[in-house]
Order: C-alpha cells, then sequence, then structure tokens
C-alpha cells in the first residue's frame, strides 16, 4: 500500500486530517507522510541573518512534526515518516506530488472558518490534474465522528 500525504502547519484542522490519515492507513496498510513547509522569508539585506531565520524556521517545522509522530505513534500503532521541505506551500505540495507515485491520497482538513488555500487550490482547478484522489477532512469532524467515518 502506498502513503497518506498529510500537510502539517500546527493547526487543529491539520491535526485532525493526520488522525484521519493514521486511521486509514492503519486500517489498509498504507503509511502516513506529515510534510511541513518552511515558507521562504521576506529578504534581509544580510546572508547570515536570513540563513539563521530559515533555519530557525526549519527546526520549528520538524520539531512540531515529531510532537505529531509521536502522538499518532500512540493513537494508531503507525510511524509516520517526517518530510520538511522549503517553498511555496502549494507549489511545494504539487511537485511532491509528482514526484512520488506511492501516494495514496492527499489529505487536508478545512477550517472552521472555510477552506485554506492548500483546501481552496487542489480542490478547484488542480483537482483534475492531481495524481491521487484528494481527501479533505471537515474541521468539526471529532473522535467519535472519525471512527465512524474510517
Amino acid at each position: 500500500m502506498g502513503s497518506y500525504l498529510v500537510v502539517m502547519d500546527g493547526t487543529e484542522e491539520a491535526r485532525i486530517a493526520l488522525r484521519y490519515a493514521a486511521r486509514q492507513a492503519a486500517l489498509s496498510g498504507g503509511a502516513v507522510d506529515m510534510l511541513a513547509v518552511v515558507t521562504p522569508q521576506e529578504f534581509v539585506q544580510w546572508g547570515a541573518v536570513q540563513e539563521a531565520m530559515e533555519e530557525e524556521a526549519r527546526l520549528r517545522a520538524e520539531a512540531m512534526l515529531l510532537e505529531a509522530a509521536d502522538s499518532i505513534v500512540e493513537e494508531a500503532g503507525l510511524r509516520p515518516s517526517v518530510i520538511v521541505k522549503h517553498g511555496e506551500p502549494v507549489k511545494t505540495v504539487a511537485e511532491l506530488l509528482k514526484e512520488r507515485g506511492d501516494i495514496t491520497a492527499l489529505v487536508l482538513a478545512t477550517g472552521e472558518s472555510g477552506p485554506g488555500p492548500l483546501v481552496s487550490h487542489f480542490s478547484g482547478a488542480a483537482a483534475g490534474g492531481l495524481p491521487c484522489p484528494l481527501i479533505i477532512v471537515p474541521a468539526k469532524l471529532r473522535d467519535e465522528a472519525l471512527a465512524r467515518a474510517t
């Protein structure tokens, strides 16, 4: 089986998408890949300062992913893989989907106030060109509803 790709950004919506993906992967014998995208920093005149800022952002992203991975190990018995990429989120996710032929589905969650930029992009005009299914998990989906959905 392939991997369920979840884009993690530290929000509750991302954690809900991760829990859904982990349950699906556990049921199907698949895996979970967690992706954090470190967006480029505003241009700083001194290169060393900019590099330090980007390194700090990368370390924060890794720490967030490792914390989320630990919770999934406890809940679903899966050890997700951790991917940190640098770039613009939509472009980075699209490139990763093209590079990897083993992704079963892209799993995203909506925010309570509506879809974010990734959901809007990948469920819009880009949906027809995706190399895998797109699963959109409602932000209000909680434990009991999540269990029924998987």
